[in-house]
């Protein structure tokens, strides 16, 4: 049960513990630090993600104090502050997924990137000309330039600090071929800025929401249908070409991702 209950980000061990078992966090702690022998330090997230920037609420229990570490996945090695900057281990399988379905020449804008690592990973694995990497908080765009360095692809990712919305329209308007939105939260408002940074509005976008399913619902044609809806209103048509469960992230509400290609 404990190997089943907490993310492992390098040798940073987060818990989740129910209200029920509060008086044995420190107890929850010591077994996990004791069956994985590479945890420097243990911490309890107390609140779910929340904000703006997507941060976690963490409080120390064992170890080490720290928030940052390195984490390795797919041959690249990413710099996290998990205190600063929003990161998943959970979406490793997803960033690998993506990557290899970059084509070759390809221009691609991360909308909101964090701390790089769907973009580094692109960089890594695909033969992509450029990924334009964006997001608003200045500690991901930090780390996310020591990443850059830290694996390489300087050549090929470029950090980019503001809102999606104000540097899509400022510099990549009909410029890119695809388009990453791996913000749940704000996919759906910002969709029309996606269609409008492909080239000709024509092209694939990766696009990321949270999706509510009872007992015999279906999530992805619920989401399917919303956004293709918005893509109708927007004057263009989007083929989902795939879609899958990410993640299940609470009692009926999963991550789902669609990827669209956007004819217009």
């Amino acid at each position: 049960m404990v190997s089943n209950s907490f993310d492992l980000v390098g040798d940073i061990a987060i818990i989740k513990v129910p209200p029920a078992l509060e008086s044995r966090k420190a107890l929850i702690a010591e077994a996990v630090m004791a069956e994985n022998k590479s945890v420097k330090t243990v911490l309890h997230q107390i609140h779910p993600v929340t904000g703006e920037f997507r941060l976690r609420q963490l409080e120390h229990i064992l170890g080490e104090r720290k928030t940052e570490t390195l984490y390795r996945e797919y041959g690249c090695v990413f710099k996290v502050d998990l205190a600063k900057a929003y990161f998943s281990p959970r979406l490793s399988y997803e960033r690998m997924r993506v990557g290899k379905l970059v084509g070759r020449g390809e221009v691609v804008v991360n909308m909101f990137a964090g701390v790089g690592c769907f973009s580094i990973v692109i960089a890594k694995h695909s033969p992509v000309r450029k990924v334009y990497s964006i997001d608003l908080n200045s500690d991901a765009i930090r780390l996310m330039r020591e990443n850059i360095s830290l694996n390489r692809v300087g050549l090929w990712v470029e950090a980019v600090e503001g809102d999606a919305k104000d540097v899509i329209e400022e510099r990549f308007l009909n410029k890119v071929d695809r388009v990453l939105m791996p913000l749940p939260a704000k996919a759906y408002a910002y969709l029309d800025l996606a269609v409008k940074a492909l080239k000709d509005e024509r092209g694939y976008i990766h696009y990321y929401d949270f999706v509510h399913a009872g007992r015999g619902e279906k999530p992805m044609d619920e989401l399917v249908e919303k956004v293709g809806e918005k893509m109708s209103g927007l004057g263009v048509e989007g083929a989902v070409v795939s879609s899958r469960v990410v993640r299940t992230v609470g009692p009926n509400w999963y991550q789902i991702v669609l990827d669209i290609d956007v004819r217009s």
